[in-house]
């Protein structure tokens, strides 16, 4: 948005648009019926830009104050409260915040200001409001004074600023770079004598004027900075005494501008130019306007912000979509190099191929066959597991002697249900239980051990073949057998089907 500057005085308007340094005058408008319409007229040609107003009038006024340690609507509530004492009310009014009382209670010290006649600037206000003008703010020339001396580089801890506004000098009593009191000083003699001798008497004035008012002491020494052209410089410094209450410092209006990077030097005394340029590039954070004047300002922002969005939502999605561009590019570039690697691969495979022995059949069903027994030799499984399994428990039952073993890959054999044929391994142990004046049960009692050991194992199932007695149906088991067949050695035969592991 373009920047356009609002500066009224006691009896005018005059409206500037600042570009890159530069000030331009687009129109001045009388404090009258006529000139109201006039300035209806200039808003309304140029809703697109964006506001600020810089005043100097004379109904400005500065308290001190101190308030209880608050936040948020407490605090606020009672600074208008404030302000309804001190400026009856008045809507254009700012509070700027100086710390807190470190030696009592956590107090907080306040410069409550205001424009204290609200009527001169109510048909101006009205105007903008109208034309729905984006007003960022209202600001003083005094306002502007600390920011304008720490801008040139010159301490404003406490210090006299005179400046020329107008017809009239401004005086401001600055406190590390707040206005604390300012008044105008109406100059009778336009002259250069004459603009030196209003220049040195109000400053003498003024610091007569704070002594009375007990806001510095009657020996204090204060520095006074006076704001004037290089041609009105030379009269100044003459009139200035040499030794006195005040310590003098002329600052050049163009070398302040030259500084401030002001492209349009001051033609005159005045410093109205170098207070806008100020304003347009380093406006205070506190300013006078209210909320309702300042309505269409925050639209303004809202708008401003949901544009910036939009932007950088769409610059995303650009970037993104140009990202994605550049991968498919770069995935149909490999996807060719590797459709070109392929096509070489195939040739040359055909070539080296061509050389081989004919073996009667074609590559495909040579590949078949490979594949088919890479997969028949993950398949094949040893007999060692199956071994170790049946030797553990052996080597735990000294009774039984292992007279046979065979293991099969568990095709063409009975299986248990449940058991595929492919997957089981069998192991087929023949063995005899020999034990030295056992009886019957004593036997069968080992055998059954064996078979319970061999069962511990969940991936084995155990047949029995052949027992070690052959206990026919109307025999009866009786431990009264004779000597030999209590010394015989008794053979069995089990059948151990093993599922393949998981």
């Amino acid at each position: 948005m373009s920047i356009r500057l609002l500066y009224l005085n006691t009896h005018r308007l005059a409206a500037y648009t600042w570009r890159q340094g530069h000030l331009h005058l687009e129109g001045a408008f009388d404090n009258n019926e006529e000139g109201f319409r006039l300035f209806a007229d200039y808003l309304a040609d140029r809703r697109g830009s964006q506001y600020a107003m810089l005043a100097n009038v004379a109904e400005e006024g500065h308290v001190l104050e101190s308030i209880p340690f608050l936040h948020g609507r407490d605090r606020r509530t009672l600074i208008a409260r404030k302000f309804g004492q001190h400026f009856l009310g008045t809507p254009l009014a700012t509070a700027v915040s100086l710390g807190y009382e470190k030696t009592q209670r956590k107090n907080e010290k306040l410069l409550l200001s205001a424009l204290t006649n609200p009527a001169h600037f109510d048909p101006w206000l009205r105007r903008i409001k109208d034309a729905e003008i984006a007003l960022s703010g209202i600001f003083t020339a005094a306002q502007l004074g600390g920011q304008l001396l720490g801008k040139l580089g010159q301490p404003s801890n406490r210090c006299l600023l005179l400046t020329l506004q107008d017809s009239s000098i401004r005086e401001s009593y600055l406190v590390d770079g707040h206005a604390h009191f300012s008044r105008m000083a109406p100059l009778a003699d336009s002259s250069i004598a004459g603009i030196a001798s209003a220049f040195v008497a109000e400053s003498g004035k003024l610091h007569q004027y704070l002594i009375g008012q007990r806001l510095i002491g009657r020996d204090e020494s204060l520095p006074a900075y006076i704001v004037a052209q290089p041609l009105t410089i030379p009269a100044i410094e003459k009139i200035c005494p040499e030794h006195g209450p005040l310590n003098y410092t002329l600052i050049d209006s163009h070398v302040a501008a030259q500084k401030l990077k002001l492209h349009t030097l001051p033609g005159d005394n005045r410093s109205d130019m170098l207070l806008l340029h100020l304003l347009a590039t380093a406006p205070p954070r506190q300013q006078f306007a209210n909320d309702a004047h300042r309505h269409h300002f925050r639209l303004a922002q809202i708008r401003h912000v949901l544009i910036a969005s939009g932007l950088i939502a769409l610059l995303g999605s650009v970037l993104f979509a140009a990202k994605g561009t550049y991968d498919a590019q770069n995935l149909r570039a490999e996807a060719s190099a590797l459709r070109a690697t392929e096509a070489d691969l195939n040739r040359r495979y055909l070539e080296i191929s061509a050389t081989f022995p004919q073996l009667g059949v074609d590559n495909e069903t040579l590949r078949r066959l490979t594949n088919r027994y890479a997969e028949l030799i993950v398949q094949q499984r040893q007999p060692g597991p199956s071994y170790r399994a049946v030797s553990r428990v052996l080597d735990r039952m000294p009774a039984i002697t292992l007279e046979s073993i065979d293991w099969k890959n568990g095709q063409n054999f009975r299986l248990t249900v449940g058991s595929s044929r492919e997957d089981a391994e069998i192991t087929t142990v023949r063995g005899a239980i020999r034990l030295e004046r056992a009886t019957t049960r004593q036997t069968l009692a080992v055998f059954d051990q064996f078979v319970d050991a061999l069962k511990a194992d969940p991936a084995n199932t155990v047949n029995i073949l052949q027992r070690p007695f052959d206990i026919e149906s109307g025999q009866s088991l009786r431990g009264g057998d004779s000597q030999e067949g209590e010394t015989q050695a008794r053979q069995f035969a089990v059948e151990i089907v093993r599922g393949k592991a998981p």
